[in-house]
């Protein structure tokens, strides 16, 4: 199914609250905001992502918004009496002064005791991040159906300029074939039948557009094709929108008529439509 990188999961609980915003990238990008103290599940939280989102950039946000813990915070004691007593003895063998400042000191690792409740917050924020991701992947799947269905119907567009172009194609050549002739017959030129014929098979070779109008067909073909893929399939369309307006200028290029070159501009029109639809597909 084809999926966008452009999405939004907020996932609230009573004591925190998960927001990813998703965006178009060329790879996977997960950056994360939270709290310091909760900093160490960044790798397992990453890991969420495996299998589940292969491309975009990812912002993670986390917001705790209360509290779980019923106890009144903890100080470790000895901990503090010890670095104290550091502190003071570096103070006399050094002769410097060295005041102590009590918010740096609870800074300092374990000098707070939580009694397991970090354990227990994380357990909960890493239960609700897989929420979000979940609600995420969910999200960038209906709004891939979206694309992938405004792709199909641009695929349809195209799919009738080449009809058009195919069944304008062997009328435009008669018509070429008989203004040679006709400018030949009023300039009053005796011209060799079996050169002429020649000369007109030429003519016919560089205006002949079927093989530029096969391998649209093609093109067509594949990126339906992709868009039923259960994979990612973001790059390999992005390489046949490219393919697509290659032939679009090879047909403009070979345009004799006014009518085929403003289908060729159409056909450019609409593969740039598709293209920046596709910029978002992952």
């Amino acid at each position: 199914m084809t999926k966008s990188m452009t999405a939004f999961a907020r996932v609230e609980k009573e004591t925190f609250v998960w927001e990813i915003r998703s965006v178009n990238h060329r790879y996977l990008d997960a950056s994360f905001r939270m709290p310091e103290n909760l900093r160490h599940l960044e790798t397992a939280l990453k890991a969420k992502f495996r299998n589940r989102v292969h491309r975009g950039k990812l912002d993670c946000t986390l917001k705790i918004t209360g509290t779980s813990r019923k106890e009144a915070i903890e100080i470790n004691e000895d901990l503090v009496r010890q670095l104290t007593g550091a502190l003071d003895k570096v103070a006399e063998l050094s002769g410097l002064n060295a005041p102590t400042d009590a918010l740096q000191l609870m800074k300092w690792p374990d000098v707070i005791v939580n009694e397991g409740s970090d354990d227990e917050l994380g357990k909960m924020v890493t239960a609700g991040f897989s929420e979000a991701v979940e609600a995420l992947v969910e999200m960038r799947s209906r709004e891939g159906e979206e694309l992938a269905n405004v792709i199909a119907d641009k695929l349809a567009e195209i799919e009738t300029i080449v009809v058009a172009v195919r069944d304008e194609a062997p009328k435009i050549e008669a018509s070429q074939a008989e203004k040679l002739r006709s400018r030949i017959d009023s300039l009053n030129l005796e011209v060799d039948p079996a050169r002429l014929e020649t000369e007109l098979v030429i003519l016919a070779q560089k205006q002949d557009v079927m093989e530029e109008l096969d391998r649209l067909d093609t093109h067509i073909a594949e990126v339906r094709r992709n868009l039923g893929l259960a994979e990612p399939v973001g790059r390999r369309l992005d390489f046949l929108m490219q393919e697509l307006n290659r032939e679009a200028n090879t047909l403009s290029s070979k345009a004799v008529v006014a009518g085929t070159t403003m289908h060729a501009v159409d056909l450019k029109v609409i593969i740039e439509q598709m293209r920046e639809q596709i910029q978002n597909i992952e």
